[in-house]
């Protein structure tokens, strides 16, 4: 008997130091995902993680990074998606559930691509930008908008406006594939010189499934990752030796001579007279995100925005199992609301399902 009830004990204390993913750990709506704060040095700062891209799930790596962000580090976290009437739709551009969170951010992290709100959601994002905001972006937020109209008061955020939001705040816009998409797989170095940046702390070589982008950065940027292009999808795999005309000027160089940058910071002034510090990645697809350097530059450039002391190692360990699904259009989780996104997802759909035929 008392061996018995040795046994309960043990599975009862075990039970006990498992990380909370009951239904009263989040709240979530329409479009919507919500973890409270907690213990720990962000409690008071709520973070909103925008996720709206079609093609590198956003809509999988935001509420992950989420719940780290709070269950681990103590911010309050909201995680807005693009959605139809309350389903997850990543290909819904013009989506963005509960934009009001937008008015007590303390900092955001971006996952968008070509992205055309209303004016009202729009508008919440500006005023965030423009107060001082601290951002986060990865991928594909350096194009994170498309389409707003012309004679709208936000049209310079389209990517295509001069470069739009991307070259503005965040240092770049969309240039082109600099690694061939899918087949080329990237390793990411420390930028020498940078290895002592708190924002860099326990932060070492990266592996990436995507592939590097173009990228040029402007003077005031600070370089702290170099994306390697690899003959391969493998980690080991070697460089790649091609050779590339750059988009600037024409000019042939090989691809890893010099590398492109994939991670830099800088910190940029705002119509509101104030600076917004900007972490920008061009990694950091949902399956990039399965490389724990990664995990923790993105945790790390919160607390750096947010001028708190950035740990010496933070603690990235997700919170459930993480399985991302592959990157790919038209390959996200069909049918299943914020509040799924919280747990472990069902396993990925193996193909894009056929585009519907045109009517004649």
């Amino acid at each position: 008997m008392k061996r018995h009830l040795s046994l309960w004990a043990a599975l009862a204390a075990l039970v006990l130091a498992l990380p909370a993913v009951a239904a009263e750990a989040f709240t979530s709506g329409p479009g919507w995902l919500e973890f409270p704060a907690g213990k720990g040095p962000g409690a008071g700062k709520h973070v909103v993680l925008l996720a709206g891209d079609e093609e590198y799930r956003s809509e999988e790596s935001m509420p992950m990074l989420a719940r780290i962000l709070s269950e681990r580090h103590g911010f309050k976290c909201t995680v807005l998606f693009s959605h139809d009437d309350g389903v997850i739709n990543p290909n819904n551009t013009a989506s963005l559930g509960k934009p009001e969170a937008l008015d007590s951010a303390d900092a955001l992290v971006l996952g968008l691509r070509f992205r055309k709100w209303d004016e009202a959601a729009l508008a919440k994002f500006a005023a965030a930008v423009k107060r001082g905001v601290p951002i986060v972006a990865t991928r594909t937020s350096t194009h994170a908008f498309s389409g707003i109209p012309k004679d709208s008061p936000f049209a310079g955020l389209n990517w295509n406006n001069q470069g739009g939001f991307g070259k503005k705040v965040l240092g770049e816009t969309w240039v082109s594939h600099w690694g061939s998409h899918k087949s080329e797989a990237t390793r990411a170095v420390v930028e020498p010189g940078a290895e002592k940046l708190a924002i860099l702390n326990g932060v070492g070589q990266i592996f990436g499934d995507t592939d590097v982008y173009e990228a040029y950065p402007p003077a005031d940027a600070r370089i702290l990752l170099r994306g390697l292009v690899l003959k391969g999808m493998n980690p080991d795999d070697p460089l790649s030796e091609r050779a590339k005309k750059r988009a600037t000027d024409k000019q042939e160089q090989g691809v890893n001579a010099p590398a492109m940058a994939v991670a830099w910071a800088r910190e940029v002034p705002n119509e509101g007279g104030g600076k917004n510090r900007v972490l920008t990645t061009t990694m950091a697809s949902a399956s990039d995100l399965k490389d724990e350097s990664l995990r923790r530059l993105l945790v790390n450039g919160v607390f750096w925005g947010l001028a708190l002391e950035v740990p010496v190692k933070a603690d990235v360990t997700p919170l459930v199992e993480w399985k991302p699904g592959k990157y790919s259009f038209n390959l996200f989780q069909r049918g299943l609301r914020a509040e799924a996104f919280a747990g472990v997802l069902p396993p990925q759909v193996e193909a894009p399902p056929p585009a519907p035929k045109k009517k004649k």
